[in-house]
């Protein structure tokens, strides 16, 4: 596959062109390639093309498919974009390079522990229940600052926040409250957007953009 016939071009196009729209550096928008359920083979075409961040929401599944994959391409960053259950917060540390999903005190004594024993620090968005939806996960707006705390005290990385807009809304307030809680929490990161908004949500101030569907087309 050629770089100007490749859907990764395409993407990469439109972020550049919503940057230029919003007056910001393209540079400052990471793509991570959100790899789930897709195998090796499906992934290959992109690395060739140089992306080289990629996301993935379990850590059983990522460890079938990129310590061989991270062996071949040793630039690759990974990023843990699902939720993480504290059992596997060891196994997530050895194998990728930033979790977006910190969401409870629990995960952030996990992630320190496995820290500690790994030798290994990553980068951590705290995920936030923009939407107040119970089912899925992420921490209340309010307990933000009390979480941030912690992760700070336990000396986790905090590189910013995440969301995950409620389907079939305007996602567009909700990027807007996540980009003024990270502003207000002093936190440089906002990981928020997808395939179908990650436009809006570069307008709005995202720093990491997961991209699945747009790349690799409809599971």
């Amino acid at each position: 596959m050629e770089m100007a016939d490749s859907p990764l071009a395409d993407v990469l196009g439109r972020i550049e062109k919503t940057c230029k729209i919003a007056r910001r550096d393209p540079g400052e928008v990471t793509l991570v390639a959100v790899s789930k359920t897709h195998d090796a083979e499906a992934i290959a075409p992109l690395l060739t093309l140089g992306q080289r961040h990629f996301g993935e929401n379990r850590v059983q599944e990522a460890q079938g498919k990129w310590p061989a994959l991270k062996e071949e391409h040793p630039a690759v960053q990974l990023h843990l974009v699902g939720q993480l259950q504290s059992n596997k917060a060891e196994d997530a540390v050895r194998l990728f390079d930033a979790v977006h999903s910190l969401d409870r005190p629990s995960l952030v004594k996990a992630l320190a522990k496995a820290f500690d024993k790994t030798g290994r620090q990553l980068p951590c968005f705290i995920q936030v229940d923009i939407g107040d939806e119970a089912q899925k996960g992420g921490c209340p707006i309010g307990e933000v600052p009390a979480l941030l705390a912690q992760a700070r005290e336990a000396d986790i990385p905090v590189a910013g926040l995440m969301c995950v807009p409620p389907l079939d809304i305007e996602p567009a307030p909700f990027f807007a409250l996540l980009d003024k809680l990270a502003r207000d929490n002093g936190l440089e990161g906002r990981s928020m957007g997808m395939s179908g908004d990650f436009e809006t949500a570069i307008r709005l101030g995202a720093t990491h953009v997961r991209v699945g569907t747009a790349l690799f087309g409809a599971r």
